[in-house]
């Protein structure tokens, strides 16, 4: 079966197709090649895969530092974060500062990086070997996967389609500093459908549901999600 693929470049759309042994991003790279630009995920969920070229906001992402923790201690504490961040626990502002500042002065196997729209601070990406967090690392899949949690901290920016490009932005900045590894995991509440969509039109798939186990004692149920790096990626 052949995968098509269309890339959106705002003036017309160019239509092509992955060749075997290609990846996705690549086969949308050589759709483009004579245009030019690197193609951005927008829909990578269905029988097409879309793609935009030159999209009418630039993501990108840049390691957190101490000067961003008041930023991200605000955005912890925002209504559309804590629903999904503090299942199992609350924290106060000082606890969230002092975890975070643990992971950006790297004493953590956690790395932050500041999600950015059109070069302004919008949101948030944590990443981590899953085999550095080993009661973790027992309920998923792929031990050796790294896995990925984020979300967009500011309200502005919230519900406007970035999902995607935050993902893809942050998986090809990924593919540099984990050359080895095959494949991204992430496991978002069975509940939030929002984000099982978005990591879906990132080129996230879907498998198995497991109960993860919380701070306080409780578990709360995940949809184990895997990007295949080879496939989508290269």
């Amino acid at each position: 079966m052949v995968t098509t693929l269309v890339v959106h470049t705002g003036a017309h759309d160019l239509a092509g197709s992955v060749d075997d042994g290609e990846s996705w991003r690549a086969a949308a790279a050589r759709t483009v090649a004579a245009v030019g630009g690197a193609p951005v995920a927008r829909d990578l969920s269905g029988a097409v895969l879309h793609f935009d070229l030159d999209p009418e906001h630039v993501v990108s992402l840049r390691a957190m530092t101490r000067d961003d923790l008041p930023l991200m201690t605000r955005w912890r504490a925002s209504d559309a974060v804590r629903r999904w961040w503090e299942q199992g626990r609350e924290q106060t502002p000082e606890q969230i500062h002092d975890m975070y500042a643990e992971r950006v002065d790297g004493r953590s196997p956690t790395r932050m990086w500041v999600v950015e729209v059109d070069a302004r601070p919008a949101g948030f990406v944590q990443d981590y070997r899953i085999s550095d967090y080993p009661d973790h690392a027992v309920l998923v899949p792929d031990p050796g996967a790294v896995g990925v949690d984020y979300a967009i901290g500011e309200d502005a920016w919230r519900g406007r389609g970035l999902g995607a490009a935050v993902l893809w932005s942050w998986a090809e900045h990924a593919r540099s500093r984990y050359p080895d590894v095959t494949t991204y995991f992430a496991a978002p509440d069975y509940r939030n459908t929002a984000s099982l969509r978005v990591l879906a039109k990132a080129g996230f798939e879907p498998g198995t549901w497991f109960d993860q186990p919380q701070a306080d004692g409780s578990t709360h149920t995940v949809v184990g999600c895997s990007l295949d790096v080879r496939r989508v990626l290269a």
